[in-house]
């Protein structure tokens, strides 16, 4: 969950470093630190976000052609300078950067500690950096192959970059687990954990695999196997713009990400889905659509916000499919030893292709026999690459940790399987078919429609900045969203919100309601909305606050509710797409009510690619 740079070639590295963590700040803002070649190394770390970095390094010397930096989530060790990365190795000729965690590394300590080490840090990376050096030491090798041999010893995950003070322009890394991208240039290579850090430099990468070692000089891109065998890198070119990674006059990446939204759906769609032709086109889903239709069982694999997504589709697949749909969280799901049967669907739901129990439970299940379909929004991520097909959702980069842009167009991609397999299936009938596709080409204009209401949401936000904390209702379709309307406020905001489904109110947190809790509602008309009215009445006669995200012209809902937010009139299937729009803006808005850093929140990170 950590942010690596690098740097090797002609340009000074220092200030290309910087720059690089701070597009990489959302994987983590605990500490940030730099190691510099330049006669020899000079490490700098700092606690704190990287421009606390900067400052502590004003006036040093910085000058150098190669460098790495990080900024850091913390795993192992509180968030301190001395924990801060990079660390050097016990004779100070090693200095090495992490993501990841070596769950081994109590063991690997103690026989360390035995042969006199000292550590100055509680981490698991310097650990792991002095074993190298032990090994580098004892077998009189090269730098290469004590990696090599200490990463075969290693458990867990990672990435490595390290520099040796005798091997001055080298950088050499390896990767198991958490993403690496090399940048291609001329005579310079860049690595990132994303390609963010490179854009403005080169559109040629390289995707790191697992279990594979990078050696990077200036001019040469040597990539080689724990076997010590030689790969041929494959250079793909970057479909990003450098304008996608900035605030563009937004005050925060956020709110840039929510309004992107009419933009980012219609980008989904596009080149996919012809309304007037009545096709749905995805060659990532074709291929597998026989294998789709005959299966018994889709289980969708997500965590967090993704998770939401999941259970959204799981309705949406189960109307239109007639397939069995099971939602799982990866994390449990990878270590529950589930019963996958050959010929099982897996749907693995991930903004960044990189989530860590993600991955794992599609290998596995993969092993399995079953069929693998990944939604990212990473173009070359690792689950991409570990899938058997599947649809990117073409999103662009969500620098933002609160997921927003990411979930509408996760739901766009799985509606549009949803519509296609159903429709090949023989499950839905042709004039529902159409009126949905119909409905999908609507979504980017109404929700431009809907982000027309941004001020009113935010005097709302104003009204309820100050409450310990919420209750979101919704049924049906719109449960999922309430879910997910009140991870955004907790992740946001730091209140305590729970989601739950409308009629379970009943059941447990009625208890909460007095006239001091806001009790939010997805109340858009369904089948359900006289049920979930029902509910609104029963908070209002117990003095609850409600406020209610409603369809337009709904007078009744409007009645019952303190505050409303509207979203136009769309069929049940899609309007979740819609309804989640005003949570994320209410949830934007309070945080910033509260003074608080919306883009960075406190002990979260963009991409979980640890446990």
């Amino acid at each position: 969950m950590c942010g690596i740079v690098g740097y090797t070639g002609p340009r000074e590295a220092y200030p290309i470093i910087v720059k690089g963590l701070k597009r990489l700040e959302y994987r983590g803002y605990d500490s940030a630190g730099v190691a510099l070649q330049n006669g020899g190394l000079h490490v700098y770390k700092k606690k704190g976000k990287v421009a606390d970095l900067e400052d502590s390094i004003a006036g040093k010397n910085v000058h150098a052609h190669v460098g790495i930096g990080h900024t850091r989530w913390a795993t192992h060790g509180e968030p301190n300078d001395r924990n801060a990365h990079p660390h050097q190795s016990a004779s100070g000729r090693l200095a090495m950067i992490h993501n990841g965690i070596i769950e081994n590394y109590a063991q690997l300590k103690s026989e360390l500690v035995k042969k006199g080490y000292e550590f100055k840090s509680d981490t698991d990376t310097e650990v792991l950096l002095n074993f190298i050096e032990e090994i580098l030491v004892k077998n009189d090798c090269s730098l290469e192959e004590a990696i090599r041999i200490a990463l075969k010893r290693v458990v867990g995950a990672y990435v490595i970059l390290l520099l040796d003070a005798e091997n001055p322009d080298t950088i050499i890394a390896a990767r198991k687990g958490s993403p690496l991208v090399i940048g291609v240039g001329k005579g310079e290579h860049f690595l990132g954990s994303d390609a963010s850090p490179m854009l403005e430099y080169t559109k040629e990468v390289v995707y790191v695999n697992d279990y594979e070692l990078a050696i990077i000089k200036p001019d040469e891109l040597i990539l080689k196997n724990l076997g010590n065998e030689k790969l041929t890198p494959y250079v793909q070119k970057l479909d990003l713009e450098l304008a996608s990674i900035e605030k563009g006059g937004y005050e925060h990446f956020m709110l840039k990400e929510i309004f992107e939204q009419p933009q980012t759906i219609n980008d989904c769609l596009r080149g996919r889905l012809d309304a007037v032709a009545g096709t749905i086109t995805m060659s990532g889903i074709q291929q597998y659509a026989e294998q789709i239709m005959q299966t018994n069982r889709i289980i969708m694999v997500a965590c967090g916000t993704s998770w939401h997504a999941g259970l959204v589709a799981e309705y949406i697949f189960e109307e239109l499919c007639r397939i069995n749909v099971e939602v799982e969280y990866a994390s449990e799901f990878r270590y529950r030893n589930p019963v996958i049967n050959p010929g099982d669907v897996i749907i693995a739901i991930s903004q960044s292709g990189e989530t860590a129990d993600t991955l794992v439970a599609i290998e596995t299940a993969k092993e399995k026999g079953a069929i693998i379909l990944g939604v990212v929004n990473v173009v070359g991520s690792s689950i991409a690459r570990t899938s058997h097909g599947g649809a990117y959702t073409h999103a662009g980069p969500e620098i933002g940790v609160a997921s927003t842009k990411a979930f509408t167009a996760q739901l766009s991609v799985l509606t549009m399987i949803a519509l296609k397999v159903g429709y090949m299936k023989g499950t839905i009938p042709q004039q529902r078919y159409l009126r949905l596709l119909n409905e999908l080409n609507e979504l980017p204009e109404k929700a431009a429609w809907v982000l027309q209401q941004h001020e009113k949401i935010k005097a709302i936000a104003e009204k309820y900045k100050d409450a310990r904390d919420f209750l979101y209702l919704g049924r049906g379709y719109n449960f999922a969203v309430a879910l997910e309307g009140a991870l955004k406020l907790k992740e946001i905001s730091y209140i305590h919100a729970e989601g739950y489904p409308a009629a379970e109110m009943k059941h447990g947190p009625i208890a909460l309601v007095d006239e001091n809790l806001p009790v939010v509602f997805i109340a858009t008309k369904d089948p359900y909305h006289e049920k979930v009215v029902s509910n609104m009445q029963e908070i209002r006669a117990r003095k609850g606050q409600i406020i209610s995200v409603i369809t337009e012209g709904d007078e009744h809902s409007a009645s019952l509710s303190q505050d409303v937010m509207i979203i136009p009139e769309a069929d049940e299937i899609v309007a979740p797409i819609l309804s989640v729009i005003p949570l994320q803006l209410l949830a934007y808005y309070i945080g910033v009510s509260k003074g608080l850093d919306v883009d960075k929140p406190r002990n979260l990170a963009k991409s979980v690619t640890v446990e």
